[in-house]
């Protein structure tokens, strides 16, 4: 179901024009690299875009953020390996930068700087060989021209050792610098070229567990990168690394029987939901990512999720305006009279499209799918708006997000203390499906408030939406309510009063 859906908002990302042409990924760069036609460095420009941010003194600051670019596909290969265009220092200098003595030094005792510089260059100008451009040109001599052990003291680099490490390149014309090596038009058709020609050698054909179709079968999945606790190198969500996992003959991700345009897409869709903070939330050590079916068009409802969830404020979301719809739609939830046109009172919101949430957490070189729910919009909407109308202890309206709650469960004294996820993970389901909430939550609070000897209107509401939620599931009618009840005759209740 997963993959299926990732690739069915692929899909959707396609048709409104986020998607990034095939054989291409956006990379993010700090610096051109100037080349004079005889292949010279002639200035290394800061090209990343200054933005302002305010700081939490109140005053406005300048910060430095690289550019995204367009650039051949980087390579998933573990350890050295060749990258149309290289955009990394170590290969492209062909120099380690060492921290302890400020210098740069081509000395390396496992020889990776220089094995991965001769790599670069030697292949760049197999590939090369023959164009004839301008930017080309001057690239082919500064390949042919530059020592790297003659380069150690490069003011240009000099300049920038601090941040080389971290630093991304691109290269263009000295005084020029919209003439860029990665837009040429030749260097993009040999790589086209090169890339069709990888993609069809050694197909192996079947049926595609996803599509039904016979199509080629992925040996390998791309990287998933950008997860929460996960190796920044990324890591994959459908993985046979060792010949335990091999059957029938069938080696690596051949198991899965997931075509190569399936993976393509499922692997883009999810790495793209985890650079849109829009679309991702933290709980402790899991990734939830959270969207609709149909693409952005759709995104008004990832903004009430946001907001009355996880309690972040959607950008774009105007807070009176959303209380006042969320307060309609929870008298609505109670009332037992969710409709079409009570969902539609959120504009662009579609309630019978399907929702999904995922959560993701790291294990490893692999990721571990933790849960994944799928559930029409109305009927979600009402569920989460029937959760916050049982946590209300008052009169007037207090949005409880998930970390509110959580905070709750912990003690006030300590700032390191955890949350077991497995019951976060049921609380979660339990809101979106509208199910009793897990037991322990009644024990975990109760033990919190003996503890504290405190109790306020979120631990209140706790206790008063995990009692009321649990009668109504046995179907009892009667429930603890906001204020006195003098209608209510129950000797219990007339006891306590």
């Amino acid at each position: 179901m997963l993959i299926s859906a990732l690739c069915d908002y692929y899909d959707e990302l396609a048709k409104d024009g986020k998607l990034v042409p095939e054989g291409y990924s956006k990379q993010s760069v700090d610096y051109l690299i100037a080349l004079s036609p005889d292949g010279k460095i002639d200035d290394i420009i800061d090209w990343r875009i200054t933005e302002q941010t305010t700081a939490k003194n109140g005053k406005i600051k300048e910060i430095k953020r690289p550019r995204t670019i367009i650039l051949p596909l980087r390579s998933e290969k573990p350890g050295i390996d060749f990258n149309m265009v290289e955009h990394r220092p170590l290969y492209i200098f062909g120099l380690n930068f060492d921290k302890k003595e400020i210098v740069f030094s081509p000395d390396d005792k496992t020889d990776k700087a220089k094995k991965s510089h001769a790599l670069f260059r030697d292949e760049s100008l197999r590939r090369i060989e023959g164009l004839n451009s301008p930017v080309v040109n001057a690239f082919r001599n500064f390949l042919q021209n530059w020592i790297p052990e003659q380069e150690t003291e490069n003011p240009l680099l000099k300049d920038i050792e601090k941040v080389y490490n971290s630093s991304y390149f691109a290269f263009c014309l000295s005084g020029r610098p919209d003439i860029l090596l990665h837009e040429d038009g030749q260097i993009k058709e040999i790589w086209e070229q090169h890339f069709a020609e990888k993609a069809a050698d050694g197909d192996y054909k079947t049926q595609c567990a996803v599509t039904g179709e016979i199509q080629p079968i992925a040996r390998i999945h791309n990287k998933i990168k950008g997860l929460a606790g996960g190796q920044a190198s990324g890591m994959v969500l459908v993985g046979f690394k060792t010949s335990a996992g091999w059957s029938y003959g069938n080696e690596q991700s051949y198991n899965s029987n997931i075509s190569k345009s399936v993976m393509e897409k499922y692997t883009y869709a999810l790495n793209y939901l985890i650079k849109d903070r829009k679309h991702k939330q933290l709980m402790d050590d899991i990734t939830i990512l959270f969207w609709a079916e149909g693409g952005e068009k759709n995104d008004d409802c990832v903004d009430f999720l946001n907001m009355f969830l996880f309690g972040s404020d959607s950008e774009t979301a105007d807070k009176e305006e959303t209380d006042r719809m969320l307060g309609s739609l929870m008298t609505k939830a109670r009332e037992g009279n969710i409709s079409e046109e009570t969902i539609n009172a959120f504009e662009n919101i579609d309630e019978n499209v399907n929702f999904y949430i995922v959560g993701l957490k790291p294990n490893a070189s692999r990721i571990s799918l933790k849960f994944i729910y799928r559930r029409r919009l109305g009927a979600m909407l009402s569920a989460i708006a029937e959760h916050q109308a049982d946590m209300q202890t008052g009169s007037e309206f207090r949005n409880i997000p998930l970390w509110r709650l959580k905070n709750e469960l912990k003690s006030p004294k300590s700032s390191k203390e955890n949350i077991d996820t497995s019951l976060m993970t049921l609380l979660f389901k339990a809101i979106i499906y509208g199910t009793p909430y897990p037991n322990y939550l009644l024990s975990a609070m109760i033990t919190r408030i003996k503890t504290d000897r405190s109790i306020n209107y979120v631990r209140a509401g706790t206790l008063k939406a995990f009692i009321n939620r649990k009668a109504r599931a046995s179907g009892q009618k009667e429930e603890f309510k906001l204020a006195l009840d003098k209608q209510n005759n129950n000797q219990a209740y007339l006891c306590g009063r």
